[in-house]
């Protein structure tokens, strides 16, 4: 008779309630970030990717990494720094695109879809966190 294998739920360790609190300011300096954008004349995604706010979260989420490397906040991690790099990614596409007459309109689409992708990932992985759940990879 075969000993039943432990659930994987079970084997991750859980993090600490102030590394969990960690990851919600996280995820509110990029929120607070983003939404500047919808009150400025700045778009979302250069109030994303400029604001002191969001630049101060991908520092916190590099310096603490490691303190949440095989829980399940590992993945909010990743998920927010890659929300970061990607979007910083598609702004630089935009702007090679904006570089050539016929390129400003697509630019500018691409910019505005960024923006709404960068708040669909906060929203998603701030649900994600509440419920206390991993982000799917």
């Amino acid at each position: 008779m075969s000993t039943p294998n432990p659930s994987p739920e079970t084997t991750v360790p859980h993090p600490s309630e102030g590394l969990i609190t960690l990851t919600h300011v996280i995820y509110a300096l990029h929120a607070f970030s983003a939404f500047t954008g919808l009150l400025s004349s700045a778009f979302i995604l250069t109030a994303f990717l400029t604001g002191w706010p969001s630049i101060i979260a991908v520092i916190l989420n590099y310096a603490k990494r490691a303190e949440v490397r095989g829980t399940w906040l590992d993945s909010h991690f990743g998920w927010q720094i890659r929300t970061f790099w990607y979007a910083l990614l598609w702004l630089l596409w935009g702007g090679v695109a904006f570089v050539t007459l016929l390129g400003i309109p697509a630019a500018l689409v691409v910019w505005v879809l960024t923006g709404l992708w960068v708040l669909y990932r906060i929203a998603r992985g701030w649900m994600t966190l509440s419920g206390q759940k991993p982000m799917p990879q």
